[in-house]
């Protein structure tokens, strides 16, 4: 049942969009595609992802060409291996572009969702991981060395997927991320920096996965809280005080809730209205607020964000769509074949929502993991 005054969800027009991003940034004469050469690896996987939480992963193949190749293009996993930087073992953005463990993890998720991650020579993906951590825990994000915690959730999520946890040291890693916790519960990108939701995530994600949310002790409540106070007037959530609302949060601040066991501490439904309000009615797409041009990133994190409130799923919403898990950021269907492991909290007696059911449950009340 839709809220009073609430736009539909626009599915078809979504679909539309997505599916011709790849025409539109090829082209020649795109501005968009010369300003997102660098990061094209992170787009198709925005793109799939999307589109795989409103189509069946055959009507995705179908669309956009995952195995097979569509519209004289190479297919998107051929693409994608084509990425990859046999002299380092990691993937770069584009063809030809160096090693990074940004697009490492978003080469192996666009794997993950084709079911082709033994296309990989995950012995030299796993070497160009562990190769990037530091004495101190931390991850490098290529050999260059910027040390953030972005890339200590990129490396611990690769590692998960190709079922290679034990190439590093997990429990250093986890520490690092205690360490880089400010005074108001929230989370930077090294020790020291300024509290960010979208390293919220990361950190969150990648304690999740280490299955050490144990760490925080008293300061998920904290946490909890700095997370909630995002949702601003506008039923949208911002990054960081005194921000405006951007979509992109309704996926970081969601997934870090929903790992937590604290989804219900903000208003779903304001939430979901306002990234209602960002889509484009006309050409599909949604945006960072109402009224801007729509882009992929957005559209993804926006659908990932009514995913994760339920609100795809609900009645009076049409359409048979897919769940995301907010650890792994794929469809619960692909982290339940490859069998993925986390950690999640719950709280007070708390029911764990359905999605997150098969991972390590800790219990603050009761102090156990089950």
């Amino acid at each position: 049942m839709l809220l009073e005054g609430e736009q539909p969800f626009f599915d078809s027009l979504h679909t539309d969009y997505i599916v011709g991003l790849a025409s539109k940034l090829d082209a020649p004469t795109s501005y968009e595609g010369a300003v997102t050469e660098h990061l094209r690896m992170s787009g198709v996987y925005w793109s799939l992802t999307a589109l795989s939480l409103l189509k069946s992963p055959e009507q995705v193949d179908s669309l956009m060409g995952i195995t097979a190749p569509k519209d004289g293009r190479p297919s998107l996993v051929d693409w994608t291996m084509s990425c990859y930087d046999s002299r380092t073992g990691g993937f770069g953005g584009n063809v030809g572009h160096d090693a990074h463990l940004l697009y490492t993890l978003s080469a192996i998720q666009i794997l993950a969702l084709a079911d082709k991650i033994d296309m990989v020579n995950k012995d030299a993906v796993t070497k160009f991981v562990a190769s990037l951590q530091q004495p101190d825990g931390s991850f490098a994000g290529d050999e260059w060395g910027e040390i953030d915690t972005r890339f200590t959730y990129c490396a611990l999520s690769t590692l998960s997927l190709l079922g290679r946890l034990d190439a590093v040291d997990v429990d250093k890693a986890a520490q690092y991320i205690i360490k880089c916790r400010n005074l108001d519960g929230g989370f930077g990108c090294v020790v020291g920096a300024e509290s960010h939701a979208g390293q919220v995530f990361c950190c969150i994600g990648a304690l999740s996965i280490a299955k050490s949310l144990h760490l925080l002790g008293d300061g998920a409540d904290l946490l909890g809280w700095w997370l909630a106070e995002r949702q601003v007037d506008s039923g949208g959530l911002n990054g960081r005080p005194e921000k405006q609302a951007d979509v992109c949060y309704s996926w970081w601040i969601l997934s870090a809730l929903s790992i937590l066991g604290r989804v219900s501490w903000i208003s779903g439904d304001k939430l979901a209205t306002f990234i209602l309000k960002c889509q484009d009615n006309d050409d599909g797409g949604i945006a960072d607020r109402p009224d801007d041009m729509a882009d992929v990133f957005h559209t993804f994190f926006g659908i990932a964000g009514l995913s994760l409130l339920g609100h795809l799923h609900k009645d009076g919403v049409d359409g048979d769509y897919r769940k995301i898990d907010p650890v792994y950021a794929l469809p619960t269907d692909v982290v339940e074949r490859l069998g993925l492991q986390a950690q999640v909290m719950t709280r007070k007696g708390e029911p764990v929502d359905e999605r997150l059911e098969s991972f390590d449950v800790y219990n603050e009340e009761k102090g156990f993991r089950q």
